[in-house]
């Protein structure tokens, strides 16, 4: 099982979104993050709709992102928040999700985020990168402090390239979140195979 999770952005897509979407649930990653986050609930429940459809059809975990409104219209149990609207979730909400992620930037957050039922966390952002032009990456020192102070998986975003892997492993997170690359690549199976030497933790450890 690949440790490698897709975040998408269809602002970076160079083809249409829902092709794009078929070539990433078939290369069977990790899982997806559908994170589109400038769409109105009612427009993001439309197209989580159509994602998690082809996302079943290949087998591929998909959590939704940013919209807990819309994750129980669908029916779906895996639901991934920035940190301020996770605290803004009724106790009872936050359990009734069997993968709950948060967006971390701290180790002091990454505790706050299992303190609230997280079952995973996102620490980032890593390395640099364009997504966030101008900031530098946290490093995996960074990276390691958070994985040491949760009992959760931690997932690295931001910068991740295959040639990076390796370090982020070393640093103690189970895996790693990709998204220009993945968006923008021609091959997405060939991209994200760069990454799989030596993966050996599995996206299913957040608990579903």
């Amino acid at each position: 099982m690949s440790d490698i999770v897709c975040v998408t952005s269809r602002a970076l897509c160079r083809e249409d979104f829902f092709v794009r979407m078929e070539r990433i649930a078939a290369a069977r990653p990790g899982g997806v993050i559908l994170r589109e986050k400038e769409l109105s609930e009612e427009a993001y429940r439309e197209l989580a709709g159509r994602v998690l459809e082809i996302c079943r059809e290949h087998g591929t975990a998909c959590v939704l992102h940013g919209f807990p409104g819309a994750a129980r219209a669908l029916g779906h149990g895996a639901l991934h928040l920035p940190l301020p609207a996770l605290r803004r979730l009724p106790e009872a909400e936050r359990r009734s999700f069997s993968a709950l992620g948060a967006s971390c930037h701290s180790a002091c957050e990454a505790r706050e985020a299992e303190r609230l039922g997280c079952t995973y966390v996102t620490a980032g952002h890593v390395f640099d990168t364009d997504c966030k032009r101008g900031l530098p990456g946290r490093g995996t020192a960074f990276l390691r402090e958070v994985c040491e102070c949760v009992s959760i998986p931690v997932y690295a975003i931001g910068g991740i390239r295959p040639e990076r892997m390796e370090e982020v492993r070393r640093a103690g997170a189970a895996g790693a979140c990709v998204m220009s690359g993945v968006m923008q690549c021609e091959n997405v199976g060939e991209y994200l195979a760069a990454f799989e030497e030596d993966a050996d933790v599995s996206w299913r450890q957040t608990g579903f």
